[in-house]
């Protein structure tokens, strides 16, 4: 059986806060025998992917039992539900890309927003081709991933169609100065990617500011780090990180909220959207 997803251990976070102080022997009583302990641990512990008919039937028992549970809570609930079951198009790439690659996509795909700092690079989500091609590359630490750039381009660039869907992810991307005066083998792949960069950055769901180098230390430092929103139950939102040998996702609340606040301070100490554009435009004719 394949490891928990996040997206699964997500769902059996909330049910585990929904069930409170009640026990699982609690909830298999006052379930009339419907859910035994075994069967809502597994879900708990996201050792089995949920069915829709389940969840729907066990929110419906925590709302009896005085839990708020509205209607949105239990949308969002049944929507990680059912994606859990379907197949993605990512899943045709299943032989390159890596479980955790994985979720990320099918997070990005099931979130409302994604606010994101990026150190080193332009984040993924604005790609060019020809750029992202030379970031793969340069990132690559083994054979195995340089032989599948190509694909890997690929699932780079249509992993932004969240961008421009009918209801479009809200991007907000905080990027430092570095990461657009870095140097790349031919000129020309900077420039189009900074084009690209001011071209979506006029979308009304995606927000670009730029953290100039000049500016005093920031929380920024330790590293790159996106936050992936799910409307207003934000104890659904998630971080992504990234290290050189693995990726880490942070979900316990107090932890991702400490992320909200590094963010909201790093865009205060940005330029703003309006003087982001100018600075991109500037750094562009410098090329």
């Amino acid at each position: 059986m394949s490891a928990p997803t996040v997206r699964r251990r997500r769902l059996g976070g909330k049910l585990r806060d929904l069930r409170g102080s009640l026990t699982l022997d609690d909830v298999a009583e006052k379930s009339g025998g419907r859910f035994g302990t075994h069967k809502l641990s597994r879900l708990e512990t996201a050792k089995v992917a949920a069915k829709q008919q389940d969840i729907d039937e066990l929110l419906s028992l925590y709302a009896e039992l005085g839990r708020e549970i509205d209607d949105e809570l239990r949308a969002a609930l049944l929507t990680l539900t059912k994606e859990g079951g379907q197949r993605g198009w990512w899943h045709s790439y299943r032989g390159v890309l890596t479980p955790v690659y994985e979720d990320l996509i099918s997070l990005e795909a099931e979130a409302t927003s994604v606010k994101t700092w990026q150190l080193g690079a332009v984040p993924g989500l604005l790609h060019t081709a020809e750029y992202a091609r030379e970031v793969i590359k340069a990132t690559a630490m083994s054979e195995g991933v340089e032989a599948k750039v190509d694909a890997l381009v690929e699932v780079r660039l249509a992993r932004q169609a969240v961008l421009t869907r009918e209801d479009p992810l809200k991007l907000w991307a905080v990027i430092a100065e570095g990461a657009l005066r870095a140097k790349t083998g031919d000129p020309s792949v900077m420039d189009e990617q900074l084009g690209r960069l001011l071209t979506m950055g006029k979308r009304p769901n995606i927000d670009i500011q730029v953290l100039p180098s000049e500016a005093p230390p920031h929380v920024g430092l330790l590293g790159s780090f996106s936050i992936l929103g799910f409307g207003d139950h934000d104890d659904l939102d998630v971080v992504h990180t990234e290290a050189l040998t693995a990726a880490l996702y942070v979900e316990r609340r107090e932890q991702v909220a400490m992320y909200r606040d590094a963010a909201q301070r790093l865009a205060a100490a940005a330029e703003s959207v309006e003087g982001s554009a100018e600075m991109i435009t500037e750094i562009r004719k410098a090329l």
